[in-house]
């Protein structure tokens, strides 16, 4: 995970996809891969959005369409890596929105799957989440290829 997050290296997603358990949700009706958005600004440093690039494999994977832009970052946040449990909750409220509430996604009651590449807390997931389902969402999971240990703060 982190050479395809710092290392330059898009093309492992496949590889990553692949590496992974069996663990496609269980969907009725349609469904839709929503990668979690990246900062403008870290996005142009990378050069590539992680998350959409593993939510791409997956979709390839599962046959499941990427809707890249159903999220949108409201706000540049800083980096979650040093921060505590209690401040990435306050880091991530309200940076996510959805970029169009009248989505078909959201109206006609598709599955959306929420596509994160390290969790750690939740709370990028949680909040993501939270912004689908104040737009109308109401059939939300979350996949994410990586756990993270939290470090311990003491």
């Amino acid at each position: 995970m982190h050479a395809l997050k710092y290392g330059g290296l898009p093309r492992i997603a496949d590889d990553l996809v692949r590496a992974m358990p069996p663990l496609r949700p269980g969907v009725d009706g349609p469904a839709a891969l929503v990668p979690i958005p990246l900062a403008t600004r870290r996005l142009r440093q990378r050069g590539y959005n992680q998350s959409e690039v593993l939510a791409r494999a997956l979709g390839r994977e599962w046959r499941i369409p990427v809707i890249p832009h159903v999220l949108v970052r409201t706000r540049e946040t800083p980096t979650q890596t040093t921060l505590t449990p209690e401040t990435r909750l306050a880091n991530v409220r309200a940076a996510f929105a959805v970029a169009n509430v009248q989505c078909s996604v959201i109206n006609d009651h598709w599955t959306l799957i929420i596509v994160d590449d390290v969790f750690t807390t939740g709370a990028t997931l949680a909040e993501a989440a939270r912004a689908l389902e104040s737009a109308g969402a109401t059939l939300i999971h979350g996949v994410t290829f990586a756990r993270a240990a939290i470090p311990d703060f003491t």
